[in-house]
């Protein structure tokens, strides 16, 4: 397969980059100093582009590649891909599910407990020299509260598992009830932001949850209500979020996305009600080469004449 061209416009595991070039003549586009040439040199070669969550395949790249058949990305998101102009094109998208649920769910209820617990400020109480002066304010109780989870697909009933093990209740939003699945179904997300204690974001990213996250809902979640989220910083209203921390209106929040990554609001820099991770829910050694080994066994799928292991819908 060393004839068939890719190019990366991501970074990914490197033992997983290792076997893509064992496979294929891959051309890394994130590392060239100059993108635009590369592309000009290239453009008529590429069969595959390997992509990587953020890093985004738009419209005009998918049609600068006249011989383009695939998109394999690293990631389970795909809401940085064109996929409208990638179906005019018959170009397959493929992503990598399931293999980073674990992390993600474990990394969910890390920042829950380290957003309730307040240990972010604990830990930065102590190496300050501030534990001699008297005992730190008290934080909250995790187990038995009612998390509501926005987004229940594999991830989330991850998530929904380890939380139950916390003892905490369970509830979900979606667009409709989920066959087999005895937790409470909230069919308005305002609703169910009022009656939870933990709202946890992990639905899709994209125009369709643009914002569902709002001011109404964070005053629904109110003044004892913790946010976290760990699917798409552009499913919450950020300036709408800062503003909720700020005055009140909200308890918490702990957050491993933001809209403008790597760029963060600098208000969040100062507020001890906040605990922030730069997007690394699926940051673990194991699950990132999961990730890309899987992407190269798509490729290797579709240019051997296969099925693709896992195409998104």
């Amino acid at each position: 397969m060393k004839n068939v061209e890719i190019l990366s416009v991501g970074p990914m595991y490197p033992a997983s980059l290792e076997a893509m070039e064992r496979d294929f003549t891959v051309h890394r586009l994130w590392q060239s100093k100059d993108k635009p040439a590369l592309l000009a040199q290239v453009r008529d070669r590429i069969r595959g582009i390997q992509s990587f969550g953020p890093c985004g395949v738009d419209a005009k790249l998918i049609d600068a590649l006249p011989r383009l058949e695939i998109v394999a990305n690293v990631g389970v998101g795909v809401d940085a891909i064109d996929l409208d102009a990638a179906k005019r094109r018959g170009v397959i998208v493929t992503n990598t599910p399931d293999v980073l649920n674990d992390c993600v769910a474990d990394l969910a209820m890390g920042l829950t407990i380290a957003t309730l617990r307040r240990m972010i400020p604990a830990d930065r109480y102590v190496r300050e020299g501030n534990w001699p002066q008297g005992a730190m304010p008290l934080a909250r109780k995790v187990s038995g509260k009612t998390m509501g989870i926005l987004g229940f697909g594999r991830i989330g009933k991850a998530i929904a598992r380890r939380a139950e093990a916390f003892d905490m209740r369970i509830v979900y939003h979606g667009r409709k009830p989920q066959a087999g699945v005895s937790y409470k179904h909230y069919p308005k997300l305002v609703d169910m932001a009022r009656d939870c204690d933990v709202l946890m974001v992990i639905c899709a990213g994209g125009a369709a949850t643009y914002h569902l996250v709002n001011a109404e809902v964070l005053a629904a979640l109110g003044p004892e209500g913790t946010l976290i989220n760990v699917a798409r910083g552009s499913v919450v209203d950020e300036p709408a979020l800062v503003k909720a921390l700020a005055d009140g209106t909200l308890g918490a929040a702990g957050l491993d996305v933001f809209e403008a990554e790597p760029r963060v609001p600098e208000a969040f820099w100062t507020m001890d009600n906040v605990v922030l991770q730069p997007h690394m829910a699926s940051a673990t050694h194991e699950t990132r080469k999961a990730m890309g080994d899987l992407a190269v066994a798509n490729l290797r799928a579709h240019f051997a004449g296969k099925p693709v292991l896992t195409p998104v819908a």
